[in-house]
């Protein structure tokens, strides 16, 4: 293929690739922190890349951003107080924001520039950064969290990139004792765990971190997102305390749109495959 012609992000450990057609390259800098590039594809609409890897498009981030946040929500009793590690692209707080019972969330992202070029390029993304509920930190999700006072968050979703780089520590057992700290009595961690199928090693390291830090009840759910290796992406749940029931008849009468999520969905995600369960036994 021609390279000018394709943007491929090449995964040598598994022997596999993904490739999308582009238009144009339409904006490259580096920041304080990593790599960023913006390009127009065929059929994906504007993409986003960090430091080599595919992180967001115009076309599939519903998968993502409804995934990593409406399951945790839903799941809580009564979420009231979010904090979104990283997710500078603004999709994971837009979704937040439509729970209405959600009354502060509180985006914190250590690269400004993600932000500022995701209100460029995905404007879409970002349509509730102004909502009086939202506040955008730039600066070091992990000594937030580790500063925090106790009781000072309902949920904390960790939309991070890979686990290198400035996101390496936010995989960690120092990090997850940070938020069991700051977690309420009912308080729930979120944080998306890669690809079960190339990933298997790393979500167990996860799950074991979080378990010694306390966090030992925990659900992995799973869904389907091309632009990621392999395609088939997941986030886990994990709590201090028994996960409270999905409030089902809640999501089934959800005062706003989805593209992907529902209640059916949210069963579904929570199905374990068969290596799965043996990998994690109960």
């Amino acid at each position: 293929m021609n390279p000018s012609e394709w943007f491929t992000e090449q995964v040598p450990s598994a022997g596999t690739a993904f490739s999308l057609k582009i238009k144009q390259k339409l904006h490259e800098e580096q920041s304080d922190f990593q790599f960023l590039e913006i390009y127009e594809t065929e059929t994906f609409g504007n993409l986003m890349v960090i430091d080599g890897c595919t992180m967001v498009s115009t076309r599939d981030n519903f998968f993502y951003h409804e995934m990593i946040s409406h399951p945790a929500l839903y799941t809580h009793p009564n979420p009231k107080r979010v904090w979104i590690i990283g997710g500078g692209d603004c999709g994971t707080l837009r979704e937040v924001l439509k729970h209405p019972s959600v009354e502060h969330a509180v985006q914190i992202d250590i690269d400004e520039r993600v932000t500022r070029l995701a209100e460029i390029y995905f404007p879409e993304l970002c349509e509730s950064n102004n909502d009086p509920r939202a506040e955008l930190k730039f600066i070091d999700g992990i000594k937030w969290v580790k500063d925090a006072a106790p009781n000072s968050v309902d949920i904390i979703i960790v939309d991070s990139t890979d686990p290198i780089g400035p996101a390496e520590g936010l995989f960690g057992e120092a990090f997850y004792r940070d938020c069991f700290n700051c977690l309420s009595e009912n308080g729930i961690l979120v944080q998306q765990s890669e690809s079960a199928l190339l990933h298997l090693k790393l979500i167990g390291e996860m799950r074991d971190a979080m378990s010694n830090a306390g966090l030992s009840h925990q659900q992995t759910l799973f869904f389907p997102q091309c632009l990621y290796p392999s395609g088939w992406w997941s986030a886990t749940i994990a709590s201090k305390a028994e996960l409270s029931a999905f409030r089902e008849q809640d999501c089934v009468n959800k005062p706003f749109d989805t593209v992907y999520y529902n209640t059916d969905i949210h069963k579904a995600s929570l199905a374990q495959p068969e290596f799965f369960k043996k990998a994690f036994p109960l």
